[in-house]
């Protein structure tokens, strides 16, 4: 049997960058490889990383980023197309405001307003996750989804993707806890909260995660009507999507 190929790519430029290929379905069939990756920004690639990126075949980027943050760091590679899905940041001005209203900023703090972030997905922003699909349900890939860390709001959307294909619960956990083993600070960026503050927006929680799933059900009733009426995929798009990715 032949080795699976490397789901981490470590490119020196960008961090956290992964394969959401070789993932099992309840059906049997398995998600293929090299066609859907996920990864912080892509504005600091180095030649290395962009040769590397060449050799992948990648043509497309999904960036939620904010109006800002892609300014500040844009794509680093002129022959892949982008496609901004904007989901502005909300997390750092809301501990801000708890820290100026004279509340020191505790653990639980971040926790909460991250928490409320993966929230926001769902309330504020469903219509850029149903861009990305409609996007998937045309020929782009191979194809790399990223914000600016390249963890919450493109690990969200990497768990919705691994749902509709169908991979189990725990597998979509397990790959959304990745994070924490590879993605990397940026050392140049400089904070105004505290460290104990910065660790936790640093990494992933599966509460954060199911912050997200809680708000699709108060708003939803379940998964399927939010895969169904928030962004649009029925059967036909479902079937289309699993030919296209799975084997």
């Amino acid at each position: 049997m032949s080795e699976s190929p490397a789901r981490h790519l470590n490119l020196a430029g960008a961090s956290n960058f992964r394969d959401l290929g070789g993932y099992p379905t309840s059906d049997g069939r398995v998600v293929r490889w090299r066609q859907i990756f996920r990864s912080n920004h892509l504005g600091h690639l180095t030649d290395d990383d962009i040769a590397m990126m060449r050799t992948l075949g990648v043509r497309s980027a999904f960036d939620f980023r904010g109006a800002e943050e892609r300014t500040a760091a844009l794509c680093g590679m002129s022959d892949i197309t982008v496609h901004s899905l904007p989901v502005e940041p909300t997390v750092v001005a809301a501990l801000r405001a708890i820290a100026a209203s004279g509340t020191p900023l505790t653990t639980d703090h971040a926790v909460d307003v991250m928490r409320d972030s993966y929230r926001s997905y769902v309330q504020k922003n469903t219509q850029h996750y149903r861009t990305l699909f409609a996007h998937l349900l045309e020929d782009r890939a191979p194809l790399v989804i990223h914000c600016t860390a390249g963890k919450d709001r493109t690990g969200f959307a990497c768990a919705l993707i691994l749902h509709t294909l169908g991979v189990s619960e725990e597998v979509i956990s397990e790959d959304y806890l990745l994070t924490n083993r590879f993605y990397r600070r940026d050392p140049n960026h400089s904070s105004d909260l505290p460290e104990h503050v910065t660790q936790v927006l640093g990494s992933v929680q599966a509460s954060f995660l199911g912050a997200a799933f809680e708000a699709i059900n108060a708003d939803y009733g379940d998964l399927e009507t939010y895969l169904c009426d928030g962004l649009g995929l029925g059967k036909s798009e479902r079937a289309h999507l699993e030919a296209r990715y799975l084997t």
